[in-house]
């Protein structure tokens, strides 16, 4: 099975290897990717995870179309959960998206259901479904609108028409663009400054904006009180004041 599922210590890494065929994802592969997500979601040692793609083509050109026609059409896709992390699944650890190449279709739905995404420089980035008489169907109409600006949004899904790594960037829809080679390492980077903050403390914060978006203002603030209490109850919330004033980097253990 061409997916790669590492762990280094408390980073997981991710890795699409089917670059023969831009990382197109077939039901197989879909479905591995659904067993490796709940993994990492399940395994408390994992913290964060990055998501890339093999080869510098493609981070993913989405669906494999030979198999994803045949298989819409014998009704296997009603509930598709493209990727592992596009529909039914939720994890408050972080996921870097490191797009190594063109992220279309199914594979910029799959960027749009990470955190933090870095970009190499060329990149690209588009929902081309329309291209082929079809919609996106794994969040791309739902997502990209709440990431870039409407009318941006409208036009990428109308046109299907990819956008440079630069424009994502000047739309907010990509944290960084680096050069290919840079890549990996710039996505390293960053999961280790995650890997230095508190674990607890982060899924707290990423489940107050994800939950807050969808929830009137007032609903929001008592979310976020909530949460603020539930990790204050912590042991990595004792630890961290205490390595501040002891002037030394302090050691989390996630609860």
């Amino acid at each position: 099975m061409s997916i790669r599922f590492e762990k280094e210590n408390r980073l997981a890494i991710v890795t699409i290897d089917r670059p023969e065929t831009m990382n197109a994802l077939d039901m197989a592969h879909n479905a591995e990717l659904d067993r490796v997500w709940a993994e990492f979601r399940d395994d408390d040692d994992l913290w964060i995870a990055i998501l890339t793609g093999a080869g510098d083509k493609a981070f993913s050109a989405g669906a494999d179309l030979k198999t994803l026609i045949p298989a819409q059409g014998a009704g296997v896709m009603d509930d598709w959960n493209f990727g592992g992390i596009t529909r039914n699944f939720t994890t408050y650890k972080p996921i870097i998206a490191a797009i190594n190449g063109v992220a279309l279709a199914g594979g910029l739905e799959m960027v749009l259901a990470c955190d933090l995404r870095i970009a190499a420089d060329h990149a690209r980035l588009g929902l081309a479904e329309v291209k082929w008489a079809i919609i996106p169907g794994a969040g791309g109409t739902q997502r990209l609108p709440r990431a870039i600006p409407l009318a941006r949004a409208m036009e990428m899904i109308l046109t299907g028409d990819p956008i440079t790594a630069d424009e994502a960037y000047q739309l907010g829809l990509v944290n960084r663009v680096v050069p290919g080679d840079k890549l990996m390492n710039e996505a390293r980077a960053l999961a280790d400054t995650l890997l230095a903050r508190g674990p607890l403390a982060l899924r707290a914060a990423k489940r107050a904006i994800l939950e807050g978006a969808s929830l009137p203002f007032n609903e929001a603030m008592n979310l976020e009180l909530q949460l603020f209490n539930s990790v204050m109850r912590t042991e990595d919330a004792v630890e961290g004041p205490r390595a501040f004033a002891e002037k030394r980097a302090p050691n989390y253990q996630g609860r």
